[in-house]
């Protein structure tokens, strides 16, 4: 079973343990990437992040925090971009839901998003956004 049940990814967040979810494409064809949901506990709260990468993985390649970040032009290491800090850790899954699409049912162990790309691949890499 991959994905976290609401009650397990709650557990894993008040835990101190992240969690995050695989979104998709992003870019453009022409410079395809992806993005994937983070939520990081703090001391300050739940941490919303949003993580978007250069997509140049493959099938045998699907480690997410090793792909070349689209906003960092210098080769920085990118640690996504914060989008919201939230008290409670359900108040935050559902904050995702609503500001980045994410699902109830799709949250995976931190470290394990790398899976869904690998499917994402396997499947063709659907729902690329259309060139403008």
């Amino acid at each position: 079973m991959r994905y976290l049940v609401e009650a397990f990814a709650l557990t894993a967040l008040r835990r101190g343990r992240s969690i995050e979810q695989f979104l998709g494409a992003a870019g453009t064809p022409e410079v395809p990437g992806i993005q994937w949901a983070e939520l990081r506990p703090t001391a300050g709260g739940f941490v919303l992040v949003l993580h978007v990468a250069q997509d140049i993985g493959g099938e045998n390649s699907y480690d997410l925090v090793e792909f070349p970040s689209f906003e960092q032009e210098d080769g920085e290491e990118d640690f996504g971009r914060q989008i919201a800090v939230v008290d409670d850790p359900l108040a935050a899954m559902t904050f995702a839901e609503e500001r980045l699409g994410a699902g109830r049912d799709r949250w995976v162990n931190q470290g394990m998003a790398g899976d869904e790309y690998r499917d994402y691949v396997r499947a063709g890499r659907p729902s690329l956004p259309p060139s403008e």
